[in-house]
């Protein structure tokens, strides 16, 4: 093995010089799976001048090593430039598997680097663990990546592995991975490395940047109220609004109350909206398809109202109250604002 190999690596997403928040996610599960291993856990951090600073803070988070590589011209994310790196991390450091997360730059980056290394990718995945495989023939495989997410639609839920390959790479979205404990005091190497660009990887220039800030931060949340189509109408929505305003949390939605009109994508829960994990979750009105229960399912105490005692929700919620949301919701308000 390598000097400087590692076993479960994470490539550390910044944006102007500040990492993003699945970032430090991945960096916990990565420091999980490296544990299950007996391995060692290391980040890949690219960036303009000044980027190592964040290496400290992933440290912290778990990692035993990691690879910083500042240029200025590297302070934007540019593809080239950028898969051309980081390929040459992941051939120099060999490890079993990289993480990436789900995000713009991930889903762009990191089919790149599993074309160049001729090795598998699965994305959006919605949970990662390490374990046997019996593959064809009998063949035993120890400790493979098992890649989990969902499938045919969200319809089912599927495992998936890539045995023969390494390094084994998934792309995770932010509030999956649940956040790990700040260590202050973990020992970890933080090295530096050359970015071996020739200058030909920069074939775009960047005229003007514009970013558009979220309405909503659903992954910070500790208390979400949600809207489904079966609350009726956008006017309907606003007993959405009046819950979350009323318990001090925040409102979001299912992808058929988006898809309807009711609220903005920014408040979409599920596996085409946002994954988290709050610690009270009211789904109000939302059947409980497996695409939206795979974005709400680890939240800590989930309550479900709806008029179908048959609907999914129920068979993953603590708390459940068969009734229309209409004369529910406003009964909830009172009795809460009456003892609060």
């Amino acid at each position: 093995m390598k000097e400087d190999s590692i076993g479960v690596a994470v490539f550390a997403e910044q944006d102007e010089g500040a990492l993003v928040r699945v970032s430090y996610e991945l960096a916990s599960k990565a420091r999980e799976l490296a544990d299950r291993l007996k391995t060692g856990a290391g980040a890949y951090l690219i960036g303009g001048p000044g980027i190592e600073a964040s290496a400290a803070e992933l440290v912290a988070y778990g990692m035993d090593q990691v690879y910083v590589v500042e240029d200025r011209r590297l302070h934007h994310y540019d593809t080239l430039p950028y898969a051309k790196v980081l390929t040459q991390l992941i051939r120099r450091t060999s490890p079993q598997a990289v993480l990436y997360g789900a995000t713009p730059v991930g889903r762009d980056l990191a089919p790149r680097i599993a074309s160049e290394l001729r090795v598998g990718l699965t994305a959006d995945c919605t949970g990662l663990e390490i374990g046997d495989y019996q593959g064809p023939g009998g063949k035993e495989y120890k400790d493979i990546l098992f890649q989990i997410r969902p499938a045919w639609g969200g319809n089912t839920i599927a495992t998936i592995v890539t045995p023969e390959h390494r390094p084994q790479m998934a792309t995770v979205r932010s509030g999956v991975m649940k956040l790990g404990e700040k260590h202050p005091h973990h020992k970890g190497r933080i090295i530096r490395a050359e970015a071996g660009l020739s200058g030909d990887e920069f074939v775009l220039r960047v005229l003007e940047r514009v970013s558009a800030v979220k309405k909503v931060d659903l992954t910070t949340a500790n208390i979400i109220v949600a809207g489904g189509s079966g609350v009726g109408s956008k006017e309907s929505f606003k007993l959405i609004l009046q819950l979350a305003e009323a318990l001090g949390g925040v409102p979001a939605a299912s992808r058929a109350a988006v898809d309807a009109g009711y609220i903005d994508h920014d408040y979409q829960v599920g596996q085409t909206g946002t994954t988290v994990r709050p610690k009270l979750y009211i789904a109000c009105g939302i059947s409980g398809a497996i695409q939206h229960r795979a974005g709400m399912s680890e939240a800590s105490k989930i309550v479900a109202i709806n008029t179908d005692p048959t609907a999914p929700i129920f068979s993953i919620a603590h708390y459940g109250i068969v009734g229309d949301l209409n004369q529910v919701i406003p009964r909830l308000i009172k009795a809460y604002r009456t003892k609060a």
